[in-house]
């Protein structure tokens, strides 16, 4: 199917185990993993392999270091949030707000690409930081329209909440929370897709021989500025439709959980992960990232229980140092796969 799609297959049979893996287990979350906690852990996983999936399509493909990517999310999640306000819980808000949220950060990405992208990768970075730090600031002081640092609580469509109930199936209670599950797993797959047949593309070439040599590819005709400003815009718009899904799924957003600095390292984290330039890497770097925020400070938990025995070890392994812990993880990919983990197994091919 990805081959049919994209043209670009894993190239792997441990990396097609592992994706298949994923795709199953995401899949059928809801049934693999009965409870609230997996599903949203489900949820957040599908979400941000979109979202560093669309990073990747800048860093890897195309070599442009920029940190304005959670400043797209937020337009997304901004947009569902203030459309379903003013709008009322239907489906029209949605997509007006999803849209609207995505034009919104192409156009935005569009003005920070042609003003931007003719000076040095590192003076981009700095003007893209500074223009999400500028966001940041403002969406915090508008209160009257963004809710402040409080942000905004909003209702969707009642066949989306858990209080819309329709059975019970293999010991799971349906309701609206499973189909909300399914819409942000739905769209996340065909997002991703797209991303996958985009960088495969003559589109997806031109950008990673832009990435090779930028001099060259303008010798020999292409426009380098549009390109990269064309992987910007189409980058900028797919983040901001991945936070309209988080929108959607959480019913609330702030300027904490949307558009913090903390959420763009750990994209970064992600994407180098799982390995820059392969898009695959965005789903095995979000998998392991989120599943380690979730998952390893109870881990951590027991295992501090096991050696109370032992007092520096006892020490190490408390839950609060699990952030720690988590560092030594992404030194230890980092020294171990240069190229991700995508890359490296693709090299052991």
């Amino acid at each position: 199917m990805l081959n049919l799609l994209s043209g670009d297959r894993p190239r792997s049979i441990i990396l097609t185990l592992i994706l298949l893996a994923i795709l199953i287990a995401l899949a059928l979350a809801p049934f693999l993993f009965p409870g609230v906690r997996s599903l949203e852990t489900a949820a957040r996983i599908c979400i941000f392999i979109v979202l560093a999936a669309s990073y990747d399509l800048l860093l890897g493909y195309t070599g442009i270091v920029s940190f304005a990517h959670t400043m797209f999310f937020g337009m997304g999640a901004y947009g569902v949030a203030l459309a379903s306000t003013h709008m009322g819980r239907g489906y029209d808000a949605l997509i007006v707000g999803s849209l609207g949220g995505a034009v919104l950060a192409a156009i935005l990405a569009l003005g920070i690409g042609l003003f931007s992208l003719r000076v040095r990768a590192i003076f981009f970075a700095m003007i893209t930081l500074a223009v999400a730090s500028a966001v940041a600031v403002l969406v915090s002081q508008m209160s009257w329209l963004t809710g402040g640092e409080d942000g905004l609580n909003y209702l969707i469509p009642r066949e989306l909440t858990p209080a819309f109930r329709f059975g019970e199936a293999f010991g799971v209670k349906l309701t609206g929370k499973l189909v909300n599950y399914y819409v942000i797993f739905g769209f996340s797959l065909v997002l991703f897709l797209l991303l996958l047949r985009i960088v495969n593309s003559p589109f997806g070439r031109v950008l990673q021989a832009i990435r090779e040599n930028d001099f060259r590819a303008e010798a020999i005709g292409y426009r380098v500025v549009w390109y990269r400003t064309a992987a910007t815009c189409l980058s900028a718009a797919i983040a901001a439709l991945a936070g309209s899904l988080f929108a959607i799924w959480l019913r609330y957003v702030g300027p904490d959980t949307t558009l913090s600095f903390e959420i763009m390292l750990d994209i970064l984290l992600m994407v180098v992960i799982g390995g820059m330039g392969t898009i695959y890497g965005a789903v095995l770097g979000a998998t392991i990232f989120v599943l380690a925020q979730n998952y390893l400070q109870n881990l951590m938990g027991v295992a501090s229980e096991a050696t109370g025995s032992i007092p520096v070890l006892h020490e190490l392994l408390s839950p609060d140092r699990w952030l720690l812990w988590l560092g030594v993880l992404f030194i230890l990919s980092v020294y171990f796969f240069p190229s991700g983990i995508v890359g490296r197994l693709r090299a052991g091919r």
